[in-house]
Order: C-alpha cells, then structure tokens, then sequence
C-alpha cells in the first residue's frame, strides 16, 4: 500500500484562489443567512479548506435593509455593551443598527448589523478580525466591486 498517497494537503497562501460573490438579501431571515456567509467567508464550502488560513471568498450583499427578522426580534431583541465606566451598561437592538447603516457617516461597505451577526460566527482572534475585512454590505443593489466580476449564488440552494 502507498502511505505517500494518504497525505492530508494544506491550503497555502499560494495556492488559494479567492472569488468574489454577490448575494442578494431580499427577504432573507438574517441569522440564516449570516451562517451560510460565514461558511463563505471561512472558506468551509471549499475541498481544500485549511482552519488556519484565510482560504474563503470574498463576499458582497447587496438589499441588505429588506433583510427581516423572525417575530418582532428587530425592535424587541437587545444587545448589550459596557464602556468600561460605572453605570456603562448600553443596548441596543438590530433596528438601532439598521438605522445607524442609513447614516453617511458610516463608511460604505461596513453594515453594524451583519458585522454584529457575522463577528460572533467567525473564529476569535487575528483570523476572524481579517476574515471580516472581505465582507462588503450595502444597502441598496448597487456596489462598486463590478470590476472584480462577482460571482451571483442563489443563497437558498446553499447548504
């Protein structure tokens, strides 16, 4: 028997080949469709996918604010952040976060929404922070990657 053909093969830098995707966000419930793009951005639906390694694509969602939640979470939901100072406590719901996309002031492509949802799906550490820096959120259907030539995936047929 030939031990030299059971070898595992690790994805390197080199031999990764990262792809643009398009998703669009009509209508999708949120924490489903942030799992399915985190698989994405981890690389987990590639054969060659290495744990610890940026191996996954590049992602672009576009129609991010006809994204719904189930029941009334997005009013009635309540994250929680502390500032470091007595009394610091704050919350915040996803409909805070939706509207705080809507404002210019926020640099496009940086939705607080999905980087919220999405933060919490990633690994914790260097690779999850540069992970995130391949996601791209927009608001409307127009994005300004159309020279990177995304690739368009029907979300639902994911598994």
């Amino acid at each position: 028997m030939d031990t030299l053909s059971y070898k595992t093969q690790s994805a390197t830098p080199s031999t990764i080949q990262k792809e643009w995707v398009l998703i669009d966000a009509t209508d999708q419930v949120l924490g489903r469709l942030c799992s399915k793009v985190a698989k994405i951005l981890r690389g987990k639906n590639k054969p060659d996918f290495t744990p610890f390694i940026d191996c996954g694509d590049n992602v672009i969602i576009i129609n991010a604010d006809k994204v719904v939640m189930t029941a009334d979470k997005m009013n009635s939901r309540e994250y929680l952040r502390y500032t470091g100072y007595p009394g610091g406590q704050r919350t915040f719901t996803p409909g805070d976060l939706m509207a705080k996309s809507m404002k210019k002031t926020i640099k496009a492509g940086r939705h607080p929404l999905f980087i919220k949802v999405l933060k919490g799906m990633l690994p914790k550490g260097p690779l999850g922070r540069s992970l995130l820096d391949n996601l791209y959120v927009y608001n409307g259907s127009e994005h300004p990657h159309e020279a990177n030539n995304p690739k368009v995936i029907d979300i639902n047929k994911m598994k």
